[in-house]
């Protein structure tokens, strides 16, 4: 193509109506293309332009005012970036204006400069406020819920306990079933007759204990669930029966039952020719169905009677020789003050189980748990007193108390009333020697207790460093 016929200069080219050949033109009347600073193309980069302030809406200074057009670009916006502000067409009122800002400040415009309010411009839509976002909380949410890719095996370890922690409950549902079937009343009628006058839970025969329902693979599910180990300090000969003193309670003692109740552990590994004998209360052994599971785990009555027969019967000599029992000794009491990271042990004054073990020459032996109490939360009793006497009288009525606690749940984490997946360790401490005596001095009773307390101190001090790490308070002992 041949050179342009336009003419080329500012004044002859607005004569006509047109608009300038370029930006720098429009800056400056005396650059023409091809001087330095100016493309050959008759453009200038946004780069080389700069001047002062922009005010948005200004048609140039007052030297540009006095003529009839021509665009304004010594601007800059407040981070000193060059801004090209350009005026078409004659006259302040006719005239058309662009700007045509740089690509960073472009951006800032898409994004909203935070740092300084602008100006709207004509046809910019305005700010908005908005309300709160419904559903927001619902993410916030302090319940977490299990994901649906959980492991089979952990499925099924979540089942085993669930069903064990309901056993009592799942008992008497199945049982009131069958009482509504007309056809199964002549074995329901005289199977009540049959628990109301058994006496398989004291006589210390344990004739309805199965071993291998006790080494059945699903009590490894249920001790791998939390998980539970059992340690011992010291080797039990099998020439000696022994009387097992766990603690704490906690709120249902599955590290006494994983541990005592059962073969997950190994029990019969680490004291090989004993046998263990978990204690429950005696009404335990009045429910339906439910007795029976507990009788085939080898469970037996808490009552005096039901030790002294276990301890005084069977074995090698026929006289309990490798017999032992695991008695809860807190009880229901300590329960109370289950709390997790500490450890009140209702000790001082029991001294029963030493007496018994007097009476029947059974070694004392000493178990501390640790993590029973961090299985579940409840209420304390300094923040809730009321409730915390309220508990005292039902147990005082009837035996045992309720404690308000909660856990976590089947399908999330944080509410329910399963047991948290937390690790019980079951140290076993070194036994302390009994003499048998039919009627012993109160003097020897209280030197038994004191070295029994003082080896329970002694796993706590050299065990709590490695098993409760997490611990707030130190090991206390209460009445």
């Amino acid at each position: 193509m041949g050179p342009s016929a336009e003419p080329s200069q500012l004044e002859e080219r607005a004569s006509i109506q047109l608009p300038p050949r370029s930006y720098a033109a429009a800056v400056d009347p005396d650059v023409t293309p091809g001087r330095d600073g100016a493309d050959g193309d008759g453009s200038v980069s946004s780069d080389e332009l700069t001047g002062g302030e922009l005010n948005d809406g200004c048609l140039g200074s007052s030297r540009e005012r006095e003529r009839s057009f021509g665009p304004q670009v010594n601007r800059t916006a407040d981070d000193g970036k060059a801004v090209v502000f350009q005026k078409y067409g004659e006259g302040e009122q006719n005239g058309l204006a662009s700007v045509k800002p740089t690509d960073d400040y472009e951006t800032a415009l898409r994004h909203g400069d935070k740092g300084r309010p602008r100006p709207h411009q004509a046809g910019e839509r305005g700010e908005l406020v908005s309300g709160r976002r419904a559903g927001s909380g619902w993410e916030r949410s302090g319940i977490r819920w299990a994901p649906l890719n959980v492991p089979l095996k952990r499925r099924l370890q979540t089942l085993t306990v669930l069903l064990h922690t309901l056993s009592i409950v799942l008992s008497l549902t199945i049982f009131f079933f069958l009482c509504a079937i007309p056809l199964l009343w002549p074995i329901i009628v005289p199977y009540l007759i049959y628990i109301l006058f058994s006496r398989a839970g004291v006589d210390g025969s344990l004739a309805l204990r199965s071993e291998r329902f006790r080494r059945s693979p699903v009590w490894s599910l249920f001790a791998s669930y939390f998980p539970a180990r059992l340690h011992r300090s010291a080797e039990l000969p099998p020439t000696r029966k022994y009387i097992f003193g766990y603690h704490p309670h906690g709120i249902i003692s599955h590290g006494a039952f994983a541990a005592f109740a059962t073969e997950a552990l190994g029990f019969g590994q680490l004291f090989p020719g004993i046998t263990n004998t978990l204690l429950t209360l005696d009404s335990n052994f009045r429910i339906p169905l439910y007795r029976d599971y507990a009788l085939r785990m080898g469970v037996a009555s808490v009552s005096r009677e039901s030790c002294e027969n276990i301890l005084s019967r069977g074995g090698p000599n026929g006289e309990g020789m490798g017999r032992a029992i695991t008695i809860v000794v807190g009880g229901a009491r300590e329960s109370l003050d289950a709390h997790p990271h500490s450890l009140r042990l209702v000790l001082r004054s029991r001294k029963g189980f030493v007496k018994l073990a007097v009476r029947t020459g059974a070694d004392l032996v000493p178990v501390l748990a640790f993590g029973e109490n961090e299985l579940y939360d409840q209420y304390r009793a300094i923040e809730h007193p009321r409730i915390h006497q309220a508990q005292l009288f039902v147990k005082k009525l009837l035996g045992f108390t309720i404690p308000l606690f909660h856990a976590r749940g089947v399908f999330n984490y944080d509410v329910g009333m399963m047991p948290y997946r937390r690790p019980i360790n079951v140290v076993v401490g070194r036994p302390i020697t009994v003499q048998k005596k039919e009627r012993p001095e109160e003097a020897y009773i209280d030197e038994l207790h004191t070295r029994y307390v003082s080896e329970l101190k002694k796993i706590w001090d050299d065990w709590k460093d490695i098993f409760a790490k997490e611990r707030v308070t130190e090991m206390e002992i209460v009445d």
